[in-house]
């Protein structure tokens, strides 16, 4: 009795990847013309190029960039990265959104690290993002210095810091004009008539928070306010603003209007004016707007930046230095909004 074997399938082998050489064979022309326009290089006919391209999408063909781009004189990789504090702040997202949008409109690739506040995870970040031969880097940490990026700099790498100061390192900086924007709350409150004043700030050792305490006392001096007299309280992530609003508003002469430095500490602070009931009684302006905000009764009065308009800026500015410009490094500071909702335009009881 014979016994058959069932013959052994070879595994299908995976489809292969389409090359230049398949794409110029398929538009009729040269492998040279097809990298001519893959590039956007000259003395290429529109039909020539429209008869390429429509090879490349029949094939399925992804042009390598970075390779293309370190045979090429200038050694672009078409990358840059973004290092990020990992932080709920909605405002980071729609920032990135916005630089990534603008990389894509240049054939590059965002890279981007959430930091966690450990100096040495950021090291090894960093070195895992030099290492990739970035065209560029974008800055967006509360780092409270950039000297370690002197050296890459002086390499060729384009740099530009976010929402701060460059520290040890001559780089553009791209931030909004917060210390006008809390002068600005702040003045609102006080045309409402409001002279016990508080406030509720983030982590002051940041240079953009800072800034933003001073707008305010800078104001509150202004209209010759006493500041012995005013409320502040630092330092605060949203669970504590929720409990020192609740603290401060149960002691002795509390505020009538109150000034939140960034849009976490303002969720605290309406959590814990709501909680207590007051909501409709004590005035507030915070820092950073919130889609959710105008949902509210009252909807919140804030001072708004412009995310979007930071993102597209910082992109603008790292491929302006990317591609070439040398001019002296520049501070760029973008203007913000006062959005009148209600909790602002709150006025004392006894005024």
């Amino acid at each position: 009795m014979t016994t058959s074997v069932p013959s052994r399938r070879e595994p299908p082998k995976p489809p292969k990847r389409p090359n230049m050489g398949d794409v110029a064979q398929l538009a009729g022309v040269g492998i040279k013309t097809v990298s001519r326009v893959i590039n956007e290089e000259p003395h290429v006919t529109p039909e020539t190029a429209q008869r390429v391209w429509s090879a490349i999408s029949a094939l399925g063909y992804r042009p390598d960039f970075q390779a293309a781009s370190l045979r090429r004189r200038e050694k672009r990789t078409r990358m840059i990265g973004m290092m990020m504090a990992a932080n709920p702040n909605p405002f980071w997202s729609e920032v990135r959104w916005a630089v990534e949008q603008t990389a894509t409109e240049h054939d590059t690739l965002v890279l981007t690290s959430n930091l966690d506040g450990n100096a040495e995870h950021e090291r090894r970040l960093l070195n895992a993002l030099i290492s990739r031969r970035l065209d560029g880097l974008v800055i967006a940490t509360p780092t409270r210095s950039h000297s370690e990026l002197a050296q890459e700099q002086q390499r060729g790498m384009s740099i530009v810091i976010v929402d701060g100061m460059p520290l040890g390192v001559d780089s553009d900086a791209v931030l909004s004009d917060v210390r006008a924007g809390a002068a600005l709350g702040t003045r609102h409150l006080i045309e409402q008539g409001h002279r016990k004043l508080a406030y509720f700030g983030a982590d002051h050792s940041l240079f953009t928070i800072s800034e933003r305490r001073r707008g305010f006392l800078d104001e509150t001096v202004r209209a010759g306010i006493d500041i012995s007299e005013v409320t502040i309280v630092e330092d605060l992530d949203e669970e504590k603003a929720y409990r020192n609003v609740i603290a401060v508003m149960q002691g002795e002469n509390p505020p009538t209007a109150i000034f939140a430095g960034q849009i976490l500490v303002t969720r605290g602070v309406i959590r814990g004016l709501r909680h207590l009931g007051l909501q409709h009684q004590v005035a507030l302006v915070g820092f950073d707007d919130s889609e959710l905000y105008d949902l509210l009764e009252p909807g919140i009065t804030v001072i708004a930046q412009n995310p979007k308009a930071i993102g597209v800026t910082v992109a603008e500015r790292i491929f302006s230095r990317i591609e070439g410009d040398s001019s002296p490094a520049r501070q760029i500071l973008l203007p913000v909004d006062l959005i009148q909702r209600g909790s602002g335009e709150i006025r004392p009881a006894d005024g």
